[in-house]
């Protein structure tokens, strides 16, 4: 059955985030609520922008929170048990909103990310494991031509963020980072122009970043193709995912498949995988992929639907299920019961499945019909 819950995306523009699950005690929530699910849209026919929130059951069922929609005129999200961030449309701020005990939002700061005179741009957000350090990916950077991270200290009073510093700067960094279980080193990943580029940072003890002088290896491939990396993944011990596609010498990518690394203590890589142990994945271009919490699971959203495989650390990937659906999906998030939300946004829809390492089923009443849903963020509860 379908449900409509009318939703309208923000923009057209991917945003990505991740997923906070060391979260705060949401005392007075319904104590079966599972997780609060978060979706920046338009009203319809009018225009405003807003946050739709619900709450997911324990079978995945998605009910609104009382007071939603929220008034908020926000795209890319993060959530560190406490606040919502959600980088404002204005192109200018960061919005913080204290997330309630029954998962309602209220507004609560706003802080500008422009430094001096620089083209500093609020754009996909994610927060290291301690919830207390926010980044920016801002795209055109303190020199106005590459991309960079901005580093923010959060305040826990209202949410304010004071800013750190920046971190890299190159066409290639315009891509959130993945923290490893230690919160020291974040990787990420990208194929600007077809130029592969794997890249990491080291967190210092307020949260700043550095760049790692990394030079990560690839898995062996046929003779006359490179590798073109996509997106990234932790799990919660010292391992990445990375999806990536072969590249001819001519500069197209053929089917995209799944590899695994290991992070070593100084922060560099290492992976036994070939392009012969790599399983390829059915969903063409790679949108997004997302870890589940215990770390054997891993999804991976694109072009032609969503899917999910097993993760075994430092062992290739193997497969698991099929298309889950068939329909592009822009933008996936797991909470610590065992579901996966995703947004398309050519379809309009919001799907819940609840996958564990032997079972995957579709919630009740998924998939949710919505319009245009533009970004996505999911708060797991205790």
């Amino acid at each position: 059955m379908t449900r409509n819950l009318r939703l309208v995306c923000l923009s057209a523009m991917l945003c990505t985030a991740t997923a906070f699950t060391q979260v705060a005690t949401a005392q007075g929530s319904n104590n079966s609520d599972v997780a609060y699910v978060y979706v920046a849209s338009t009203a319809p026919n009018s225009n405003t922008a807003e946050i739709q929130g619900y709450a997911a059951a324990a079978n995945g069922a998605l009910t609104h929170i009382a007071g939603s929609p929220f008034s908020a005129n926000v795209n890319s999200m993060a959530v560190n048990g406490k606040y919502l961030f959600g980088s404002n449309n204005n192109g200018v701020d960061i919005d913080a909103y204290t997330i309630e005990a029954n998962g309602a939002l209220t507004w609560s700061s706003q802080s500008d990310v422009i430094q001096g005179e620089n083209c500093d741009t609020p754009g996909s957000l994610f927060l290291d494991h301690t919830g207390q350090a926010l980044y920016n990916v801002d795209i055109y950077g303190n020199d106005c031509a590459n991309s960079t991270w901005q580093a923010f200290s959060v305040g826990s009073k209202t949410g304010a963020l004071t800013f750190r510093d920046y971190a890299g700067a190159s066409p290639e960094y315009a891509a959130p980072l993945r923290f490893i279980a230690n919160n020291q080193f974040a990787y990420g990943a990208s194929c600007y122009h077809f130029y592969p580029a794997i890249f990491g940072v080291q967190r210092g003890s307020n949260g700043s970043l550095t760049m790692l002088n990394l030079e990560a290896p690839y898995p062996a491939s046929p003779e006359g193709e490179g590798w073109c990396p996509a997106s990234t993944a932790a799990d919660p011990a010292n391992h990445l995912a990375i999806a990536m596609a072969l590249e001819p010498a001519y500069g197209e990518v053929e089917t995209y498949q799944l590899a695994s690394y290991t992070v070593g203590g100084s922060g560099n890589l290492m992976t036994n995988n070939t392009s012969a142990n790599m399983p390829a994945v059915q969903v063409g271009t790679v949108s997004d992929l997302s870890m589940a919490p215990s770390g054997t699971l891993l999804a991976v959203s694109g072009a032609k639907g969503l899917q999910v495989f097993h993760f075994n650390g430092a062992n290739p990937v193997t497969p698991y299920t099929g298309l889950l659906t068939s329909v592009e999906v822009d933008q996936i998030f797991w909470d610590n019961s065992h579901h996966l939300y995703a947004i398309s946004r050519s379809a309009g829809k919001l799907w819940v499945f609840t996958v564990t390492a032997t079972t995957h089923s579709e919630a009740p009443d998924s998939p949710y019909a919505v319009s245009d849903p533009g970004a996505l963020i999911v708060q797991p509860l205790p």
